[in-house]
């Protein structure tokens, strides 16, 4: 217990400094470098890495994405805890009759589940939604739920012509905004969060085509929209991973495999709109049956990430696809993929190359995550979510367990105004005053982190055998 509460001690006292540092400098520099922090142009991007068990060091299902935007009026992200609201129509305006109102408008069913849940949503919602649904509930972007199903969302992608003619989006549907909020408190398994997004597809309709990273414990998938309401999702097989741009990547699958699930009717629908030329059943191109093929705004960070993982694999840059899925040289380690989420394309064929604009490291980056879900840990630890704020350039990886329900003040406050209370501005704010911050700061904070990890997963499992409580509030703080 004492060496316990020394590790305590020294955690919190290291993370308060550097964070009391960050607040004082944004607060001071603040005025000066504000106008250089918004970017200047409307466009969403992302990228997404998602890998199987075998795939990593140490064997846990992983899911990881760069939360990219570029628009006038900057995102500010932060934590939240949801508990399970029990849908009371009392204490939730938004629930009516039986059915609940998203914040895009949309209503479906009340779900029969009720589970807690872990998110990041934009501070942005409060002015975009329609409707509330608990406290800043929009954009929820990840999180985990107390089932330990984890859910990234989205990718965003675009539609070919004669996808978008043959199948249109919906007016209010489903769309990032409200896809977390939808499935976090309702889905039991990586499967059942499948189904259940598949069905709201198929019935409601989509507002917009993207893809969604979606696991738990055992089993990880990935989820394409590709047009109002046709969709297709595969399991990620155990020894390999998947890289997604803005693009979508589902090609060479078997549409009658166990591990691949998918809208009703859509390999007739993919023939009568003629969407692809002797479409195969067994080697199904979803991608390009419904998306726009071989932008090097995609392609580049696809071919980049598949370099860094799988280097035995030589391939031309400016593909129209890549593999789906590959086998990486080495086990994946979570500082792997936090290499990969800042790579650009220094030291490779792209680098002079004036199309490779887009790298996968990105200055106007939100957020970045990576969630690991480890089966050998206790049911109410396996859920650790490596949270960067501002883009991972600038900021470090911190482990959160998902069963953190106190959110620090810094962390939990809301508002696209700067504020020198919020942790989102001073990272943020940092890294623009100084691009080596980094480098400078956060790499020797963020190593040690890595490196206590695996020891204090281990602490964390000997404290629960003995007091599984004191171990879930170890882990809280």
């Amino acid at each position: 217990m004492k060496l316990l509460l020394e590790y305590r001690h020294n955690l919190k006292s290291q993370t308060m400094r550097h964070i009391a540092n960050s607040y004082f400098v944004a607060h001071l520099f603040f005025a000066v470098i504000a106008g250089l922090i918004l970017p200047d142009k409307d466009a969403n991007a992302c990228t997404s890495v998602i890998a199987g068990k075998q795939a990593t060091d140490p064997e846990v299902i992983l899911l990881a994405r760069n939360e990219d935007l570029e628009i006038k009026q900057s995102k500010y992200m932060m934590f939240r805890h949801h508990p399970a609201y029990h849908g009371d129509e009392k204490d939730n305006p938004t629930i009516k009759d039986g059915m609940w109102t998203l914040g895009n408008g949309l209503k479906v069913p009340v779900p029969k589940n009720e589970f807690s849940y872990s998110a990041m949503p934009d501070a942005r919602g409060y002015e975009e939604a329609t409707y509330g649904v608990r406290e800043l509930f929009y954009f929820e972007e990840r999180g985990i739920n107390e089932r330990n199903v984890a859910i990234s969302a989205t990718n965003s992608m675009d539609m070919n012509e004669k996808a978008k003619t043959a199948d249109k989006v919906v007016a209010v549907g489903i769309a990032e905004e409200i896809i977390p909020t939808l499935l976090l408190p309702q889905a039991e398994t990586a499967l059942h969060a499948v189904e259940l997004l598949g069905g709201y597809v198929e019935k409601y309709g989509a507002s917009e085509a993207n893809g969604m990273l979606i696991g738990d414990p055992t089993e990880a998938w990935y989820f394409e929209i590709g047009s109002g309401h046709h969709w297709i999702a595969v399991k990620t097989p155990a020894d390999s991973y998947l890289v997604v741009a803005n693009d979508m990547r589902v090609h060479g699958v078997n549409l009658d495999s166990p591990d691949v699930k998918h809208s009703e009717g859509l390999f007739a629908f993919v023939e009568q709109h003629g969407l692809l030329e002797n479409p195969v059943r067994c080697s199904f191109n979803f991608a390009k049956a419904f998306g726009v093929l071989g932008e090097p705004y995609n392609v580049d960070r696809i071919w980049l990430a598949q370099k860094l993982l799988t280097p035995s694999k030589m391939q031309e840059p400016r593909q129209l696809q890549y593999p789906l899925f590959l086998t990486p040289d080495e086990k994946m380690s979570v500082q792997d993929v936090m290499q990969v989420l800042r790579a650009d394309y220094k030291g490779t064929e792209l680098e002079d190359d004036p199309d490779a604009t887009r790298p996968i490291g990105y200055v106007k980056t939100m957020e970045s995550h990576i969630i690991t879900l480890n089966d050998e840990m206790p049911n109410e630890l396996q859920g650790v979510i490596w949270q960067a704020l501002g883009t991972p350039l600038g900021s470090p990886y911190m482990p959160l367990y998902s069963v953190m329900d106190d959110i620090p003040l810094g962390y939990a406050v809301g508002g696209n105004q700067y504020s020198p209370f919020s942790a989102y501005w001073a990272f943020r704010s940092l890294y623009v005053l100084d691009a080596s911050i980094y480098d400078e700061l956060w790499k020797e904070y963020e190593d040690r982190r890595l490196d206590e990890h695996k020891y204090l997963n281990n602490m964390l499992k000997e404290i629960d055998q003995s007091t599984p409580s004191t171990a879930i509030d170890f882990a809280k703080k």
